[in-house]
């Protein structure tokens, strides 16, 4: 289960780590043997990740309560967001252009928890933040793709963490965009999420997880959080 029920002194939760784009079951086994807390899996067609949904409803079977499971989705119809609705995942991860009012409309069809997510490139992407949060659960701050860019993630991008330093020191959020193991100790130090969400950076290949890679991920961003303590 989440180590989000856990509160440490001082009232903060422990950094939830989400390992992203699982496709197989022996994946699953060592990405929960390493220690994540949410593990997602993709359901879009152009990603190296994709996974069609009865793959996906048994690597949820198989997750059980070892982690928090999360679907992600790109611009969902109401059929889809019904069907994965029946998969009963603890989020359902929206990474397209999704409205407020769309999210609204989701959170009526649904009663999967929502994860937003919105791109960063300049101060004035993090404007929105306030009215996506009223309406999601969470609120993932991921790098934005290029113009002209196929997938709206996993490219591997880092975005200028200072833009963060307008926010709420109190507003719990999800950091992703370019994450890996050389990275995110530093992630942890200077941006203080409430969690993290990686997946290409922890790949030998797109769409290929790595696990020596994976382990020193989450390694590395417990000893970070430990040292920040």
């Amino acid at each position: 289960m989440s180590a989000a029920s856990d509160i440490q002194p001082g009232g903060r939760c422990p950094l939830q780590i989400k390992i992203c784009g699982v496709r197989e079951e022996e994946t699953l086994r060592w990405v929960l043997e390493a220690g994540a807390d949410m593990v997602g899996f993709m359901h879009f067609a152009r990603s190296p990740r994709h996974v069609e949904l009865p793959q996906i409803d048994r690597l949820i079977a198989k997750t059980g309560k070892s982690a928090q499971t999360v679907v992600v989705l790109v611009n969902p119809d109401d059929a889809l967001v019904k069907k994965v609705d029946a998969l009963k995942p603890d989020f359902v991860q929206l990474h397209g252009g999704e409205t407020v009012a769309r999210i609204q409309a989701i959170r009526e069809l649904s009663d999967i928890k929502i994860i937003k997510v919105l791109p960063v490139a300049t101060a004035e992407d993090l404007s929105q933040v306030e009215a996506f949060d009223a309406k999601a659960d969470r609120i993932l701050l991921d790098a934005k793709p290029p113009k002209g860019a196929s997938r709206p993630g996993g490219l591997g991008e880092v975005f200028d963490w200072n833009l963060l330093s307008v926010l709420d020191p109190a507003f719990e959020f999800m950091l992703s965009g370019g994450l890996n193991p050389d990275n995110v100790g530093a992630a942890v130090t200077e941006v203080s999420p409430w969690g993290l969400d990686v997946s290409s950076g922890v790949e030998s290949a797109p769409g290929v997880k790595d696990e020596a890679l994976v382990r020193a991920f989450i390694h590395n961003a417990r000893q970070a959080e430990k040292a920040k303590n």
